[in-house]
């Protein structure tokens, strides 16, 4: 991931550096058990927790001529070691190793979104309850519909942020896994006591049948989860950028004192952010059908997953962590307008009461489709005239054998509309 997009916290845990410190761990586990069980000695275990070290660049070096990066790791590693190296890495292959450490690594940069993902939904809830009461309208289609209020919108996100809370701690659980079985996953040449014993060391689940890889659907589904979490980053986004638009503005991202807008134009004040989380979450997105396509493999094992996952893995976590954090910042900083939100409730004269009209008209006696005729009618008449919908209604005839003006005013002016949000508020948003 370039660096425009990287949190450092997040970054060091897909460096060699780090990757290497969990393949140490994880033979140094495999040893110890193996020791316990009598399988190689207990001098050679002790010498392996003691003295296994590596060298990234040593390791690199070595690599270009065994062209096989585990091979080169023990090869450095065990030269640390001394004579107590033939036991390093016995009866293990190399996707024992790799697969586990992978686990590993997408749980600790999981716990890093988890925690971003958390904070969002705990603004959002305290923004929600912040503008429980603050009316504007609602739209569908782009096009004013009824009213609804800024904080039944924000609850919306609560809950979707929230429903990806579960999905995410669905998938951690799902990739949280060690596999130590040996070539094609037979446990032929290691103990399957091993397994369990470095599973439960490094707090993860032991696979039920590995063949020689963990199996990909796991993986699939954990990025398939980020994936529907980018979109639900982007429905936040999208809905920011057409709220601040300026004949909208009502709500705009924080723009700071030095903050430039345009080269060209000095007036502008551009929802950038929104912008570019809607760009990452096409993104994050992507990775969801190659880490489908990984499912697929020859037979027991095959590489074709892996290059495509040292390089979606870390970008992709890296850039669902960024736009998680950037998000919490939009949310938190954002700026609200409940004035223009007055201002564009009314811009239509009232026309966002025709369903109130409409249904005080059934309740007269009236078939739904005459009563609709008659309220559209005069939605029609505003909407081309510029009128005010009261004083429409207030001529229509037909309108006039059911309503008196005082009628018609009341309905419109009817406080109750928004009466169910305190008890959405009460019963739903704890």
């Amino acid at each position: 991931m370039i660096p425009r997009y990287n949190r450092p916290n997040i970054e060091k845990i897909w460096s060699l550096e780090n990757k290497f410190k969990i393949w140490t761990e994880i033979e140094c586990l495999i040893s110890e058990k193996q020791a316990l069980l009598g399988i190689i000695p207990k001098k050679a275990a002790k010498d392996i927790r003691k003295k296994a070290k590596f060298k990234v660049k040593e390791i690199e070096k070595i690599e270009k001529d065994t062209r096989h990066d585990v091979v080169a790791y023990i090869n450095n590693v065990s030269k640390y070691i001394g004579d107590s190296s033939k036991y390093f890495h016995f009866g293990v292959t190399s996707s024992d190793i790799i697969d586990t450490s992978f686990s590993i690594q997408l749980k600790q940069t999981s716990e890093i979104i988890r925690k971003n993902l958390l904070d969002c939904i705990k603004i959002l809830k305290i923004k929600s309850k912040k503008y429980k009461n603050t009316i504007m309208i609602g739209r569908s289609h782009g096009i004013h519909a009824e009213p609804i209020t800024f904080g039944l919108k924000l609850s919306s996100f609560y809950f979707e942020f929230k429903r990806n809370l579960n999905r995410l701690d669905q998938a951690i659980n799902e990739i949280s896994v060690c596999a130590i079985s040996g070539p094609v996953g037979t446990f032929n040449s290691v103990d399957p006591r091993i397994q369990d014993y470095v599973a439960k060391k490094l707090k993860l689940n032991s696979e039920d049948i590995s063949s020689q890889i963990i199996p990909r659907d796991r993986h699939a589904y954990f990025f398939s989860v980020l994936g529907i979490l980018a979109s639900s980053i982007e429905r936040f986004s999208v809905e920011i950028r057409n709220l601040q638009k300026t004949e909208v503005l009502e709500v705009e991202e924080n723009f700071s004192k030095y903050q430039k807008g345009s080269s060209a134009m000095p007036h502008k004040r551009n929802p950038v952010l929104s912008e570019n989380l809607t760009g990452m979450s096409r993104y994050i997105r992507s990775a969801v059908i190659p880490s489908l396509e990984n499912i697929v493999v020859w037979h027991e094992r095959d590489i074709s997953h892996s290059s495509v996952e040292r390089i979606m893995a870390p970008d992709i976590t890296i850039a669902t962590d960024f736009a998680l954090t950037r998000l919490k910042g939009i949310i938190k900083n954002l700026k609200v307008y409940p004035n223009n939100m007055k201002k564009n409730l009314n811009m239509l004269g009232g026309l966002h009461n025709t369903h109130n009209i409409m249904l005080k008209l059934i309740e007269k006696g009236l078939e739904r489709g005459i009563a609709y005729k008659i309220v559209q009618e005069s939605a029609m008449k505003t909407w081309n005239n510029n009128k005010e919908f009261s004083e429409v209604l207030i001529k229509n005839k037909e309108l006039n054998k059911f309503f008196t003006i005082k009628d018609i005013k009341m309905i419109i002016n009817d406080s109750k509309n928004l009466k169910n949000i305190n008890w959405i508020f009460k019963n739903k948003i704890k």
